[in-house]
């Protein structure tokens, strides 16, 4: 592989644009989903699917309905032979109207009460019992049982019938049809290797290029009002947030709050001299920088002085490696190898995957693991979460999102979505030209500040590049 080495390049960032934001999936995708769902329950056997969801875990219920239960809990029934079921509780049910399914006639709704909040009315709804029994379970049924999380037998004995879903829900579906016949089924959307979601549509990548490019200039605008005694209140407040939904808490972590890990703001003074780190994530997208609240090398403490050099410099270097792996066909555990070699733990520190997938939410899964033999596929967005820690030098980042795609999805976005196509290859082409990275055509960068790294936030044109 070619060796490249890093240097501070003085340079004004791009300003890559912001489309506008591309319209939610219609139809004719959610009829695919549904229909790609229901190819999996039959090559797993199952009669029924339970897709459950809340404000946090709202990503699988999303994906299939075009709904998302941003109020209160949902639940999702899936057969093969009538069209779903959604149940609501009372603050849910009519927001449930922007689905296309529900539009189409193609879901049913019923008011669920029991999902609603404490001591809200409960005075028309039906048992669940009565309600899965309506729905055909029997105790020949076969139950799959869809949260947030799967597991393996490194975690559970029984991983299959290990449940992550409310318990009410759990204990009615084993009364009707017994213990053996449910099991978890998250895998079926989730799973690294063949998931439902890691093979994203050309909408759903322009969805994410839309949410990337928010997030990310939401976050350059911090950086570039950035003041030494503003408080970090102040300074999330340049974020922009524009009210679509975060995929996760925005952080912001000053000197103050250096070992609070992710916090967000706290009203903690910046002070020159002292580290700082910053995300913004809406659905489908997550920017994160990390550096230091100085002007140059000269106001770094002591002990950190060589922060370029021996730190943000060699991390800057080795993700330039981590891209020339990423491309479709690798397996996951080269890129777990290559980051755990040439970043050596005891002054890297990456104890979490080096790089994940990510969707409506904030991580998927990850195909980016020890001896992982998953390989990328096209589809897949990847996000450059590789996270070094030092007590000393504290960390840097690059963290954006990146879509893989082969000629025929790209084929698709260039022809549905031009614009924000050609958003991602003028990101892709400015990442090689201007800071030497090698990037293969199957990569698309989301973010409108691509692999851009000030290591020093009070100066922010000066950033790392690559050269040789």
């Amino acid at each position: 592989m070619k060796q490249k080495r890093h240097k501070l390049l003085e340079i004004n960032w791009p300003d890559f644009g912001v489309g506008d934001p591309p319209p939610p999936p219609g139809l004719a995708e959610m009829r695919n989903r549904i229909s790609l769902v229901r190819a999996r329950m039959q090559q797993e056997g199952l009669s029924h699917l339970i897709v459950y969801g809340d404000r946090e875990h709202f990503a699988n219920i999303l994906y299939v309905t075009g709904f998302d239960p941003r109020y209160e809990e949902a639940v999702l029934i899936i057969s093969l032979d009538r069209d779903p079921l959604l149940l609501l509780g009372n603050e849910c049910y009519a927001y449930a109207k922007g689905s296309p399914l529900y539009q189409s006639g193609e879901m049913r709704t019923e008011k669920y009460q029991p999902l609603s909040l404490l001591n809200q009315p409960r005075d028309e709804s039906r048992t669940l019992q009565e309600v899965l029994l309506s729905e055909g379970l029997r105790r020949t049924s076969i139950i799959g049982c869809v949260g947030w999380k799967y597991f393996t037998t490194e975690e559970h004995p029984d991983s299959q019938r290990a449940m992550e879903i409310p318990s009410f829900i759990v204990d009615t579906l084993r009364e009707i049809v017994g213990f053996d016949n449910i099991r978890n089924s998250t895998d079926i959307f989730m799973n690294p290797d063949n998931g439902l979601r890691t093979f994203a549509s050309p909408a759903e990548i322009a969805f994410f290029e839309y949410t990337g490019s928010l997030a990310s200039e939401g976050v350059r605008n911090m950086i570039f009002n950035l003041r030494e005694g503003m408080r970090d209140f102040e300074l999330a407040g340049f974020c922009r947030f524009n009210g679509y939904p975060l995929c996760c808490h925005m952080t912001l972590l000053t000197g103050a709050t250096r070992e609070l890990g992710l916090t967000g703001p706290v009203g903690a003074v910046i002070r020159r001299g002292e580290p700082l780190a910053m995300n913004l994530g809406y659905w489908g997208s997550n920017i994160c920088r990390a550096g230091w609240a100085v002007s140059s090398s000269r106001e770094l403490p002591a002990n950190a002085q060589a922060y370029v050099e021996s730190f943000a410099g060699i991390y800057f270097r080795v993700m330039y490696e981590w891209f020339q792996l990423l491309r479709i066909g690798t397996r996951g555990g080269s890129l777990w190898q290559l980051i755990h070699e040439k970043l050596p733990d005891d002054t890297f520190g990456i104890s979490l995957n080096p790089g994940h997938l990510i969707h409506l939410d904030e991580w998927l899964s990850s195909p980016i693991f020890r001896d992982s033999s998953i390989r990328l596929h096209s589809g897949m967005v990847v996000q450059s979460d590789v996270i070094p820690v030092s007590p000393h030098y504290f960390s840097t980042r690059m963290e954006d999102g990146y879509a893989l795609a082969d000629t025929s999805l790209q084929r698709k976005m260039q022809q549905d979505y031009p614009e924000a196509y050609a958003r991602c290859l003028r990101r892709r082409k400015f990442m090689n030209e201007c800071l030497g990275f090698d990037l293969a055509d199957e990569i698309l960068p989301l973010s409108n500040m691509p692999a851009i790294v000030p290591p020093y936030f009070f100066t922010p044109n000066t950033i790392l590049a690559l050269e040789g």
